[in-house]
């Protein structure tokens, strides 16, 4: 009966185990059915989010997709004359493209097993990565492994942008199998590490791509880098600025741990790639990376801030016209329509900033060296002038020194090339560029410019025509006008020869008030000078450089070129040619010669200005002067002598020199035993003898002036401008040269 009961028992257990081992099997299918439909309606709600977040999304062709992913910002490079490297254009992100044969072995390996273990095995993606990313974002962990390929990381870089939403990562995903189905491995990884940020370099700069990264951090090229240093380098982009060793000013950071940290991953990775051995992977590990630090490089900028900013100025200023012309914008147009100007210029600057161009300057290296460190070390400036300022930020009013400035230029005569300039003493203090940009009164330097070399053209005068030096009066819409000559005294009957010798404003003005009538102005305009107004014209205080705005040394310089150059003026020019990253001229520049003065002229006032230095005011500079040239030149003083001018010029170069305060104020008459037109004449001095230095056959040339046809020498009576008589001859006569045509008649 027991034996019975248990047999029952065993058969009613198996029952229950039958009927459970069924119930959980159905419940098993329905599960896996349940979860086989909940996967498939997720996939399908994820394709079809999918598809509606990249609905509205042109597929780029491979043109367009070709030309985003090689569209990346390149530094653009500076040079001196003779192709002398200056620097880097300002910029706010350094970079430098590099072809993949020429970049280090190592970095390839470090990049690939660090950011993208399949990269040379997908196809744009990496399924399973951007579940595990996607799952992360969700569950909100706090691990982020991430889920980017190199090609998806290229095209958030160049296409898309760093927004962070699913649509843009569904974008990205479809852009990067498009990009795989057009381009190479091989293209697409060079285009990754050119556009890729490493964080700063080490002169604090922002720097992407890894030749870049190889100068800005290790100062050698992207192909040298070893493999600590490569490792170092690929750890960067994950986190730039976090693990980048530089801080903003260039100083190296004092806890490098964390970058170090990343090296110690990327070369373990390398390692487990099967890239390195076990004893590479040690070695590497011993090398002291901070040691090879590259030491800081100073910008251009800093090093030649003056210099600098005028070839940025100048450069965007020859490319936006150049892409006006493109458009079919003549530069009249832009000029005139200055919101059209003002657009250009910022397309310009985009471009220089971006493009990677190579733009040549005329500045010569040596010679711009030397001319700074003279107008830093000169001595016979003048006193600081004090001046009481309210303070812009506690209101009160305090003492400011304001230091007597400088600005000079140096300009070849037949090109028009600017070989070198003086931009001021000190940048920080004032960024006003006095060579280019500063407009003051040129004083007497005028006189040649707009008085004589126009009235002797216009057959007016000659350099023996006599001129009264007396008092004049000359009645204005404000009232007389008196002159005075700077010494306080008439001298009575004076040539022209002899009144611009010793910078009479008198005979001057009485010139200026022959031909004022035949505006004399255009002169001006023909030579370059465009800041003195036509109105100007019937103030005869024009005439000795009474002007409203005045004129900058290039401009006052550059004019005086014209008599060098035979009466052909040349525009100065100090950009020589833009060029792009593959050889193409962008920009070059071109002369454009403007006929002012006749040959007969031009020589008549370099004769005349000869003798300002010979024995006249400028009698100084033969003594200053460390060699010997057929220079011809003029002073220059402002009202109440508020500035104080020389320039001078030779059959090679013309150079001048202009001296003052920023806010005009007279300049002392005398400092260290010299005048303030002395101590002007000894900077020019100083300033060319440093020239010479360095180019001695430029700056003083064997040849001198020659003298063209048509000039005759006669003698004239000191008592009027006719050929002496008989009459004449108790009251003296003396010879001079003469334009054949305005020759003085016998009497």
């Amino acid at each position: 009966m027991e034996h019975i009961k248990q047999t029952f028992s065993l058969k009613k257990a198996w029952r229950y185990f039958l009927i459970t081992y069924e119930v959980c099997w159905n419940l098993f299918l329905l599960f896996l059915i349940f979860s086989l439909c909940a996967v498939c309606f997720a996939i399908g709600l994820g394709a079809g989010y999918f598809a509606s977040l990249v609905k509205d999304m042109p597929l780029p062709s491979y043109q367009e997709m070709k030309k985003d992913v090689y569209r990346y910002e390149e530094t653009t490079h500076i040079y001196f004359a003779n192709n002398v490297y200056l620097g880097n254009f300002r910029t706010d992100l350094e970079r430098e493209e590099v072809k993949l044969e020429d970049i280090s072995p190592y970095v390839i390996q470090a990049i690939i097993a660090t950011e993208d273990e399949y990269f040379y095995e997908h196809h744009g993606v990496v399924p399973k990565a951007i579940i595990r990313a996607l799952f992360q974002e969700i569950t909100n962990s706090a691990t982020q492994t991430g889920g980017s390929t190199l090609t998806q990381q290229l095209v958030k870089n160049q296409i898309l942008t760093n927004e962070v939403s699913f649509e843009r990562k569904a974008k990205e995903i479809l852009l990067a199998l498009r990009l795989e189905k057009f381009f190479s491995k091989k293209e697409i990884l060079e285009a990754y590490l050119n556009v890729v940020p490493f964080g700063r370099n080490s002169s604090g700069r922002n720097i992407a791509g890894i030749q870049a990264a190889a100068q800005g951090v290790f100062g050698v090229n992207a192909k040298d880098l070893n493999l600590a240093q490569a490792a170092f380098l690929a750890g960067l982009p994950q986190s730039p600025f976090v693990y980048t060793p530089f801080t903003s000013d260039g100083n190296v950071k004092k806890d490098l741990s964390p970058a170090l940290q990343r090296m110690n991953t990327v070369l373990k990775r390398m390692k487990q790639a099967g890239y390195i051995s076990e004893k590479q992977y040690h070695e590497a590990l011993q090398y002291d990376v901070a040691k090879h630090f590259a030491p800081p490089k100073p910008s251009p900028f800093k090093k030649y801030p003056w210099l600098t900013m005028e070839i940025e100025k100048r450069a965007t200023k020859a490319l936006a016209e150049v892409l006006a012309e493109k458009d079919g914008y003549q530069q009249q147009q832009l000029l005139q329509t200055p919101s059209l100007y003002k657009r250009y210029l910022a397309i310009a600057e985009k471009q220089l900033r971006q493009n990677g161009y190579n733009i040549y300057t005329t500045i010569d290296k040596n010679i711009y060296d030397r001319m700074q460190k003279v107008a830093t070390n000169y001595q016979y400036y003048g006193n600081d002038v004090i001046r009481y300022v309210k303070d812009k930020q506690t209101g009160k009013t305090v003492a400011k020194r304001e230091p007597v400035e400088v600005g000079a230029i140096l300009i070849e005569n037949k090109t028009g090339r600017i070989i070198s300039f003086v931009g001021g003493r000190n940048y920080e203090r004032q960024q006003l560029n006095h060579a280019t940009q500063a407009y003051r009164s040129n004083g007497s330097t005028m006189k040649p410019l707009l008085v004589y070399a126009p009235a002797m053209e216009m057959g007016v005068i000659q350099p023996g025509s006599i001129i009264p030096d007396v008092e004049l009066r000359i009645k204005g819409d404000k009232g007389y006008y008196t002159p005075k000559n700077a010494d306080g005294k008439t001298h009575g009957f004076v040539s022209a020869r002899h009144a611009l010798q010793y910078s009479y404003n008198i005979p001057a003005v009485r010139t200026y008030v022959q031909i004022m009538n035949k505006h004399p102005v255009t002169y001006l305009e023909k030579m370059g000078i465009t800041s003195v107004a036509k109105e100007e014209e019937k103030h005869v205080a024009l005439a000795i450089g009474g002007t409203t705005k005045g004129v900058t040394v290039e401009e006052n310089v550059n004019a005086y070129a014209t008599f060098a150059n035979y009466g052909t003026f040349i525009d100065a020019y100090l950009i020589e040619k833009i060029v792009s990253k593959d050889g193409q001229v962008i920009y070059e520049h071109k002369n454009k010669p403007v006929s002012v003065f006749s040959p007969q002229t031009s020589y008549l006032m370099i004769d005349m200005m000869r003798d300002v230095i010979r024995h006249g005011t400028a009698s100084s500079i033969p003594a200053y002067l460390k060699f010997q040239a057929d220079w011809a030149g003029k002073t220059g003083t402002g009202q109440d002598n508020k500035d104080s001018w020389f320039v001078a010029t030779n059959p090679n170069v013309t150079f001048g020199v202009w001296m003052g305060y920023d806010i005009p104020a007279p300049l002392q008459q005398k400092y260290k035993g010299l005048s303030y037109s002395k101590r002007t004449q000894l900077l020019w001095a100083q300033l060319m003898n440093a020239a010479y230095d360095v180019k001695p056959q430029l700056i003083a040339p064997k040849t001198r002036f020659n003298m063209p046809g048509g000039i005759v020498r006669r003698a004239y009576c000191t008592a009027s401008e006719s050929a002496p008589s008989n009459v004449c001859q108790k009251a003296g006569s003396i010879y001079d040269l003469y334009n054949a045509k305005f020759a003085p008649k016998q009497q």
